[in-house]
């Protein structure tokens, strides 16, 4: 009885980027960036069960970041209209910036987000101790889920502030700011929040 092998679909996100031949060069990051191949990437808002925003494409995430841009610590401070709650208009800003990257840089731009990730995901950050009523810095490694949230919430924030109030698109800034991180640039927003938490952690060791 000849066995009938079934091929399994290779899926591409959206139908425009492969996501099999991406690379995560990080070993503390391989689980804290899914790259499972969707067609649609969709998880209806973020997955709260433990370690839920793991199992999100990295796409995704990168889309719910854009939806508040706005953000900066506990306060809605800076009013965007230009994204919104809407799934279709947050996902176009993001797969415009990836049509540019693609267009400059002759790559697969889902490699270069990737890469950007893991070039400003800062390894270490400060927190407050606080011991017999004096309250003082200390230094703690950052953990992988909170490394990638860190660098998606500071490269959209970066590009969230070149396009306000610019002539220049969301997905101009955002595509620009993903290329400058890739390559470690240090004019990248999200490259110098990483070297300036991590100065502060040598200095608070």
């Amino acid at each position: 009885m000849n066995e009938q092998k079934i091929e399994i679909p290779k899926f591409k996100i959206f139908d425009l980027y492969d996501i099999e031949e991406v690379k995560i060069e990080d070993p503390g990051l391989k689980n804290a960036i899914n790259l499972e191949p969707k067609l649609v990437l969709k998880e209806y808002g973020r997955n709260v069960q433990k370690f839920g925003q793991a199992k999100v494409n990295i796409i995704e995430r990168l889309m719910n970041r854009v939806a508040v841009a706005g953000h900066r610590g506990k306060k809605h401070k800076i009013i965007v209209g230009r994204a919104t709650g809407k799934y279709t208009r947050n996902m176009k800003i993001v797969l415009e910036a990836l049509k540019i990257i693609e267009k400059r840089t002759n790559s697969n731009p889902i490699q270069i987000l990737v890469k950007a990730i893991e070039n400003s995901a800062p390894k270490d950050e400060v927190t407050v101790i606080e011991y017999g009523g004096a309250r003082y810095p200390q230094a703690v490694d950052v953990s992988p889920l909170r490394r990638v949230n860190l660098a998606l919430k500071h490269i959209v924030h970066g590009s969230s502030d070149k396009a306000f109030n610019k002539k220049k698109s969301f997905s101009q800034a955002l595509a620009e700011e993903i290329i400058m991180a890739s390559e470690s640039n240090g004019e990248s927003f999200a490259i110098r929040k990483k070297k300036e938490s991590e100065a502060q952690a040598d200095s608070a060791r």
